[in-house]
């Protein structure tokens, strides 16, 4: 088995699963209004939730979110997203936001891929 592991997929996304853990016991009602409102903007509509994961991925770029990358690109490899879709997505914010994006981009794309490369091998075993 390979190691597929990004510093900036996994591993980021273990360390803040028990900050969520956390905080979501101190707020559980405004976790559950996030939930419900993060599960009806992804639900299958014009937009499929492949592209709808590839949007918050190109926005968790913008916004520098470490967190919102390594989510986004496990959701988007999840959904059936390409290493060239994401890319090209990832594409996308160099233009709207410049030489930032390059960086949170690149970080984007080695989650992406790690998630898709993990995903593809445990396709095929």
């Amino acid at each position: 088995m390979t190691d597929h592991t990004s510093p900036h997929g996994k591993p980021l996304l273990d360390e803040l699963s028990p900050l969520h853990r956390q905080l979501r016991r101190a707020i559980p009602d405004v976790y559950s209004g996030f939930g419900a409102l993060s599960h009806a903007a992804f639900a299958d509509g014009a937009l499929d939730k492949r592209t709808k994961e590839l949007i918050a991925l190109a926005i968790g770029v913008v916004e520098g979110c470490d967190g919102c990358i390594a989510s986004h690109a496990q959701a988007a490899a999840r959904a059936g997203a390409t290493k060239q879709e994401a890319a090209e997505a990832i594409g996308v914010t160099f233009l709207m936001h410049g030489g930032p994006a390059t960086i949170h981009g690149a970080r984007a794309y080695d989650a992406f891929c790690s998630f898709a490369d993990a995903l593809a091998e445990t396709e095929e075993a």
